[in-house]
């Protein structure tokens, strides 16, 4: 591979400019690692929104050049708190567009809920609840006039293990995260809504990802994200690519550089590859503030600057239109890519709220109420929070609890936090943790004195109470919060019969603008064990906003369960406890894997030195494809808890496995049109694999039965696919797998088309991606001509 060393500071600032390398022909990857070539022009939109766009291009039609201008940008206002603002045009109808965060519910407001993060959803492996919780998002946030929901997450796609974004997505796998991010984005745009779906891309690690300022008082420029062309196709670009098939009106550009160009005037990832290739119908968005200039990266293929674009288009982008610098069917493109969005999703109708109507300004002000809640949506943000704990570790049975009459609980993380919702901020005001007094009853040789935290913490733990969601802008507050508690109070209430436990809560905390400084904390797993030394039913519970590691307690004789609770949203405590009780049952899967050392990750941590240039800093993807436990695989490497993997107070078996054959001579490039997602015959069917799921245990569970496939001359494996089925004590249930030509094909450098190729692929179907009893091939003959 191509070292991003021999490139030179040169390539950078051209390719900065919207400038790269060219080339006729394309003969390696290395045509496209570390350098960004140019895409141009800009394609336009109407490819399948037919009506949106004969609607839309009446619309601009009668506007003038600074209207139309004035479309692709947004103003700040004092009316509203919405995220951005795009003005009304009243003259012609358009009432405007109120752009507001995020991808757990709607920010910044009363009367909404706050609903289980991404990587909670990604945890719960179930495709009908990811919808349904999107549904029910969607509603709030058409209620209070938003049309533009700031979701979902679909990159960071986990590469840096600590991540500080790595909550806000459903899973380090595209494969899973796409399945996800198209069910967001349908149950979101079901309501008419929207979808923001971000962030567009290789968008891996905080550090950096804004220009800064050295000591000498020179710009640093955000990070480079080197990444060759199959690696972004078959890795970062497969669930932007579902979410397009699902329908996405919108794509947010992310903060980083790819191959040395702004991610917002990357031509060939937003004209080449989103506006071409992948057929997008709708706008481009900037993330806030993410805009670096203004004809390049109108040229580039960007829509619309966030929050507001008086630095680079504003006042002065209309002189560019009228000198040619930029075409005025580039204008005409932008607006009407907008105002298509506005009519494909209905939101011209007089039903739909205007914008920022439940958006107050001040909520410390008075104001009118729009109340967002509805009492349909409390199943789902229950159930959505019951689904993604992964129960990890369980000895003898010690869980689901009987009934305890004395139950101990230690942790900063098992209360209320300090403020009436955390909104993912640690509230720290010194220095000192003092003692974890158990809160219902305790041990009497139990007690801890004051101990000092040491910064590194600060950044990886929430100390003032237990962590429902993540920081930054993907944060959100609801009605309530249950707290662990709470809940364990209100049910040693309730409850009465007796056996002894004590429950440890700590957090692993994250953030937009800056990454965790490990993957585990010294103090906390101090905590445990010493809460361990002394206990011989030792129940730990992490509220964990991306992987944490767990090797310095996790084989201590007196730990007898583990929980892995990530972000479950309001209803946080309320459903833990009727998991620990046995109410409901588990049945959440791990959305990446947790190794048993840092090391194991080798160099997947943020890059935090700018060499070798200073002022641009590199970071480049040399691992390919080979992340999560794809990498593990290829490296063999001995892993705590493998992706896919979680436990069940009832138990599985797999047999039966069927495989449909292929039929020879089939073609190995697909040949059909283009739509909003790419070639549409990358989606038949190509094959179909059948299993049998037996509950073997004593009571009724849900299980994930997972897929993975060995395309020749890629990774051992591969998820392609997953199942979530409910099966009562003693039954079966058969399990159907389609693979479509995307799901079986590697991309193609040479002849830029996804290829089916011939040959032997493995097969293999389980609980896990590292247990996987079924296994076969399946032979493919393809036409290459």
């Amino acid at each position: 591979m191509l070292s991003q060393g021999k490139i030179g500071v040169a390539l950078a600032i051209l390719s900065m400019c919207g400038l790269g390398h060219t080339e006729e022909n394309i003969t390696s990857d290395t045509h496209f690692y570390g350098q960004s070539e140019p895409v141009y022009p800009s394609r336009q939109g109407d490819r399948d929104w037919a009506d949106a766009y004969a609607k839309a291009a009446e619309l601009v039609a009668q506007l003038t050049l600074e209207e139309k201008n004035n479309l692709t940008y947004g103003i700040a206002t004092t009316e509203n708190g919405c995220s951005g603002n795009i003005p009304a045009i009243p003259r012609v109808g358009f009432t405007g567009m109120c752009l507001q965060d995020a991808g757990q519910g709607v920010r910044f407001t009363d009367f909404v809920n706050s609903y289980p993060s991404g990587i909670h959803v990604g945890a719960s492996w179930n495709k009908t609840l990811a919808h349904d919780r999107a549904w029910h998002m969607g509603g709030e946030f058409r209620k209070k006039g938003v049309q533009v929901a700031l979701g979902p997450v679909v990159g960071p796609l986990g590469r840096v293990v600590t991540g500080g974004r790595n909550w806000e997505g459903p899973s380090n796998d595209p494969y899973l995260g796409g399945v996800m991010g198209a069910e967001s984005v349908r149950g979101l745009q079901d309501q008419g809504v929207i979808s923001s779906v971000k962030h567009f891309i290789a968008n891996e690690q905080e550090l950096y990802r804004n220009p800064t300022l050295d000591a000498e008082n020179r710009t640093v420029q955000s990070i480079s994200s080197n990444i060759d062309d199959k690696t972004m196709h078959e890795l970062y670009l497969w669930p932007f690519q579902d979410a397009l098939k699902a329908g996405a009106a919108n794509i947010m550009c992310s903060y980083n550089r790819i191959n040395n160009s702004y991610a917002s005037q990357n031509s060939k990832t937003l004209n080449g590859i989103l506006k071409t290739e992948l057929g997008f119908e709708g706008f481009v968005v900037t993330d806030w503030d993410a805009q670096h200039a203004g004809v390049a990266a109108a040229n580039a293929g960007l829509d619309m600057a966030m929050p507001d674009g008086q630095t680079f288009w504003g006042n002065n982008f209309t002189e560019a239109f009228k000198n040619g610098s930029v075409s005025e069917a580039r204008l005409n493109d932008m607006a009407t890519r907008i105002i298509a969005s506005w009519y494909k999703l209905g939101q011209d109708e007089s039903s739909y709220p205007k914008p920022g109507v439940g958006m107050p300004y001040n909520l410390s002000e008075p104001h009118d109420i729009v109340n967002a809640l509805t009492a349909d949506a409390r199943p789902v943000l229950f159930e959505g929070a019951v689904e993604g704990h992964v129960l990890v570790k369980n000895v003898n049975k010690s869980l689901p609890l009987r009934s305890p009459k004395l139950l101990s609980v230690f942790g900063y993380d098992a209360k209320a936090p300090d403020a009436y919702m955390p909104n993912g901020q640690s509230i720290l005001t010194n220095a000192w943790a003092i003692g974890f007094e158990p809160a219902i009853s305790h041990f009497s040789e139990l007690s801890f004195a004051a101990t000092v935290i040491n910064a590194p913490y600060y950044s990886q733990v929430a100390f003032n109470g237990t962590l429902s969601v993540g920081g930054g802008s993907g944060a959100s507050a609801g009605p309530y919060l249950s707290a662990p508690l709470d809940a364990l109070q209100q049910r040693a209430y309730e409850d009465g019969t007796a056996s002894d436990a004590c429950l440890v809560f700590i957090n692993a905390f994250a953030t937009e603008g800056s990454d965790r400084a490990g993957a585990y904390d010294d103090y906390s797993d101090g905590l445990i064990n010493q809460v361990a030394t002394t206990c011989a039913n030792t129940i730990v519970v992490i509220h964990n906003a991306g992987t944490r590691l767990v090797d310095q307690f996790a084989d201590h004789p007196n730990v007898t369960a583990i929980i892995f609770a990530h972000l479950p949203g309001q209803d946080s405590g309320r459903a833990l406890v009727s998991l620990l009780y046995g109410d409901e049952n588990f049945s959440g899967k791990l959305p990446y894997s947790v190794a048993k050392n840092e090391s194991d990750y080798e160099n997947f941590f943020h890059v935090g030195a700018t060499t070798p240039y200073g002022l641009f800093p590199q970071d480049d993807f040399e691992e390919g494809v080979l992340t999560d436990y794809r990498y593990f695989d290829a490296k063999n490497i001995t892993l705590r808890y493998e992706f896919g993997f979680g436990l069940s107070y009832t138990s599985f078996e797999f047999s039966g496995l069927e495989i449909s054959s292929v039929e020879d001579g089939i073609a190995a490039y697909p040949s059909g049109a283009i739509e909003q997602g790419g070639a549409i015959d990358l989606w038949d069917i190509v094959a179909t694999v059948k299993a049998t799921v037996q509950n073997t245990g004593d009571r009724t569970g849900a299980e994930v039965a997972q897929i993975y496939i060995g395309i020749p001359n890629g990774p051992v494996k591969q998820l392609r696919g997953f199942d979530k089925v409910k099966i009562p004590a003693g039954k079966s249930v058969q399990v159907s797998f389609p693979l479509t030509r995307r799901d079986l094909s590697s991309w193609d450098v040479v002849a830029q088309k996804w290829q089916l190729q011939s040959g032997s692929y493995d097969v293999f179907v389980g609980s896990s991606s590292r247990n996987l009893p079924l296994r076969s091939t399946l032979n493919i003959v393809a036409d290459d001509k």
